[in-house]
Formats: C-alpha cells, sequence, structure tokens
C-alpha cells in the first residue's frame, strides 16, 4: 500500500509560500511581477525538497497544493507563470522535480479547493472554475501529477441534475486538463454509488474516500465500494483517501479529520494490495509516518502468516504454497 502526504509539513522545514492579494496589489507592476517570480521560485523548490523528503522516508505519493503558485488565477492581480521575469528558471526547476518524481516512483496528484464546481448552476461560478481547471492542469503538466482529484460539487435543484452539469462542464474543458480530472465521493452530497455511472460514462477514475463513504453512505459495502472505484482506473493503480474523524465517530461533526489516522479506521483489505492511499489527516508528515509504520507491521505479519499456512498446507498434501491445488 502506497501512502501519500497531502500538500504541506507540520515539522519538516520545507515550508510553500503563500501571499494575499491586498499585498501584491500594494505593488507597482514590475515589483509585483518579480515579487512573485521569486515566490513561485521559491515553492518550486519546495516542491523539489518535498519529493525528495517522501522517497527518503518510503512515501509514495505527494499532493501538490493547488496554491502552489498563489493567486494566479485571481481576477485582479493574477498572472499566466510565462509572465513571470523568473519564468525561464521556474520551468527547468518544475521539470527536473517532473523528472525526480517519476525516476523515485513518487506519484504526484492535486486537489482543487471546494470553490471549483464546473457544475455550477451559476454561469460565473462554472466559468471561473473551469479557468482554474485549466490552470491546475497546466502545473500537473509542469510537475507531472498524474490526477486532479474534484468534488461533484452542489446537487441542486437535485442530484441527476447538477451531474448532468458536472458532465457538461467538465466537456467544455481541454483535453489536457479532462484527461487529468478523477472524481471522488464527498460526505455531504454525492456518494460513491452517485458517481461511477458519471465515471463509465465519461471515462474518469474515481478516488474512493472511505471516510466519506462512512459519513455519507449508500448501498455499497466498502469492499464492493473500493472494487468498483478501483476498476475505473482502468489498470493504473488506484488512487483512495483515508481520514479518521477528529472527535470519533459519535461526535457531533465526524466529517472532520482528526490528526492521526485510527488503525481500526483502515479497511483489513486494504494491507497488502497495491494502491495508493492519501492520508488526510492534521499532522501531516508525522500521521503518515505513523501509519506507514502500522502498515509495515501488518503486512510483515500477513506475509508471515500466509507462508506458515502455505508449508503446512505442503506438508498436509493439500496445495502447494501459492494457492495451487494439486
Amino acid at each position: 500500500m502506497r501512502l501519500g502526504l497531502c500538500c504541506t509539513f507540520l515539522e519538516e522545514p520545507i515550508r510553500f509560500r503563500s501571499t494575499t492579494a491586498r499585498l501584491v496589489g500594494g505593488k507597482r507592476p514590475a515589483e509585483r511581477r518579480r515579487f512573485l517570480g521569486e515566490l513561485a521560485l521559491d515553492n518550486a523548490a519546495a516542491l523539489a525538497a518535498a519529493i525528495e523528503w517522501c522517497a527518503a522516508h518510503r512515501i509514495g505519493a505527494f499532493r501538490v497544493s493547488s496554491q502552489l503558485f498563489p493567486l494566479a488565477t485571481h481576477p485582479q492581480v493574477g498572472y499566466a507563470l510565462e509572465e513571470l521575469p523568473t519564468w525561464p528558471a521556474l520551468e527547468r526547476s518544475l521539470r527536473a522535480a517532473r523528472r525526480r518524481a517519476r525516476a523515485l516512483d513518487i506519484r504526484l496528484s492535486l486537489h482543487p479547493d471546494q470553490f471549483v464546481v464546473p457544475g455550477s448552476a451559476s454561469e460565473a461560478v462554472a466559468k471561473s472554475s473551469l479557468f482554474e481547471l485549466e490552470h491546475q492542469a497546466r502545473v500537473a503538466e509542469l510537475v507531472g501529477a498524474e490526477q486532479m482529484t474534484l468534488h461533484g460539487g452542489g446537487g441542486q435543484p437535485d442530484r441527476r441534475a447538477a451531474l448532468d452539469r458536472l458532465e457538461r462542464g467538465l466537456d467544455r474543458l481541454s483535453p489536457r486538463a479532462r484527461a487529468r480530472i478523477a472524481l471522488e465521493n464527498d460526505d455531504r452530497v454525492f456518494t460513491v454509488e452517485d458517481l461511477l455511472p458519471v465515471c463509465a460514462r465519461a471515462g474518469l477514475p474515481l478516488v474512493y474516500d472511505v471516510h466519506h463513504h462512512r459519513c455519507l453512505p449508500d448501498r455499497l459495502g466498502e469492499g464492493e465500494a473500493l472494487e468498483r472505484a478501483a476498476a475505473t482506473w482502468r489498470g493504473r493503480e488506484p488512487w483512495a483517501h483515508i481520514s479518521s474523524p477528529k472527535g470519533g465517530w459519535r461526535s457531533a461533526r465526524p466529517q472532520a479529520h482528526g490528526d492521526y489516522i485510527r488503525p481500526r479506521d483502515v479497511p483489513p483489505s486494504w494491507i497488502g494490495r497495491r494502491m495508493t492511499v492519501d492520508v488526510e489527516a492534521k499532522a501531516k508528515e508525522l500521521a503518515v509516518l505513523r501509519l506507514l509504520g502500522w502498515v509495515d507491521r501488518h503486512e510483515s505479519a500477513r506475509g508471515a502468516a500466509g507462508k506458515g499456512r502455505g508449508r503446512s498446507a505442503a506438508r498436509a498434501g493439500g496445495a502447494r504454497p501459492g494457492g495451487e491445488s494439486r
């Protein structure tokens, strides 16, 4: 099971810079571009450091922040990356990070913010969402991110109509952007069962979020939901998300993510399976490392138990190791 770290670090000295429209808007145009260009270069260097850290700690995926280049799509102070004075160096840095991630087998992804709703009933919101997705697809192309995970959005006036709008909205994307879209079940509106038909019609993969599924269940059990979601990846390694409720499952808001992952919240069928699991936990790298240690122990125990059963069966004459009958 490949674990993934999401966006930022809690204790490691790897920091991604941010800024505000107010600060940037108060600068002269040339000074603004220099400031944003230097910020972009710093964040590209932080991304390279994050990839190296993940590889050194056996973390196999990293979710790139949708704010890697802050304010790029802001209606007043937005900018194209190619307009920045640091663009030549920035492009080299991003492409180097892409090559390094590929060489180290670190899967990269993005997860646009909740305000990105290409199926919104508001044309203004839909247009701004498509613009944001095109920008993030450009970033994904530069760094080699495989997919951009997207929620379905709101369900007005009803879920069927909202999903129809989502499909039409995604069809307005460029091929570059649409090819990277992956849908995800959420904890308030759209279940796995809602999204599977959309994925089938649109040819999109489904990222299975087991926490969301527990908060907003459907007729599918967790095992079936994972299998059907995994099938949408069409031979690629499937992606899933995991988190634990901050105050426990009996709390008033079990949707809120906790600092760490409780081992009992990991579906047993995930242990030993080849899949990518983004760890959505407030303790960031500390949570991923703790979960990695637990997974290692359980995968080792399962492997040892399997070998023991195989030896016993072979001695008994019932089966060969590997489960083949005589």
